[in-house]
């Protein structure tokens, strides 16, 4: 098959990967394992007419919109937060966390509390929802940091063990919503190559599915 016919998969570097990966390679995608600790951006994989791309995660539902990338792996946190024009196809069930409100045990709010977030616009969405005014502030990171130094009176992140906020004296306050990581495609290659997608979709899917088995066995 020329490469023109290949599927074009962008990854995200960082948390999800290892897992993203391992769950290709329990659907019996040949992804080497020398490209785990590679610094290459772009990894083809000719005898199953695919080709990798690793980006920051939150770029995948952008390179997936934009037709560059057939499918991708995104977790819900990024889609919610950049609502891009894509296909979700699969809940994944990888890189499992969850959205919360944080903050210092026992602090008094104000009348207009701050809010600091990687997530400004799932932030806003949720805290209107509920009936509350905020100022969302966004940060890119430390962004436990916030309340301690007295920047916002609430922070909103991913928290997936708690170590982290344990270790700063922060406390979860209300769980917005449970995250995993999604298999995401382009609405033009969906039409296009939907064959090649469906059968990764599917491999996928079954994959995904021994995975969720075998945890919940053990």
């Amino acid at each position: 098959m020329s490469e023109t016919h290949w599927l074009t998969v962008v990854m995200p570097k960082g948390r999800i990967y290892g897992d993203a990966v391992r769950l290709f390679r329990r659907a019996g995608l040949p992804v080497p394992e020398e490209h785990d600790e590679s610094r290459k951006l772009i990894v083809p994989i000719a005898e199953a007419s695919l080709r990798f791309i690793l980006a920051k995660p939150a770029d995948v539902p952008t390179y997936v919109e934009y037709g560059v990338a057939d499918v991708g792996v995104a977790g819900k946190d990024v889609l919610l937060e950049e609502n891009r024009d894509v296909y979700e196809l699969l809940d994944l069930g990888i890189a499992r966390c969850r959205m919360c409100v944080i903050g210092l045990p026992g602090r008094k709010l104000p009348i207009y509390p701050r809010v600091a977030t990687k997530y400004p616009n799932v932030a806003s969405r949720y805290f209107r929802e509920h009936g509350q005014q905020v100022e969302v502030i966004k940060l890119n990171g430390s962004v436990e940091l916030a309340p301690l130094i007295g920047l916002a009176d609430r922070i909103v992140d991913l928290v997936e063990t708690g170590r982290t906020l344990r270790e700063n004296g922060l406390v979860e306050l209300e769980t917005m919503f449970e995250i995993t990581s999604r298999l995401i495609a382009n609405r033009v290659s969906y039409r296009t190559k939907y064959a090649q997608i469906r059968s990764l979709c599917d491999r996928l899917a079954k994959a995904a599915e021994t995975a969720a088995a075998g945890g919940a066995a053990g």
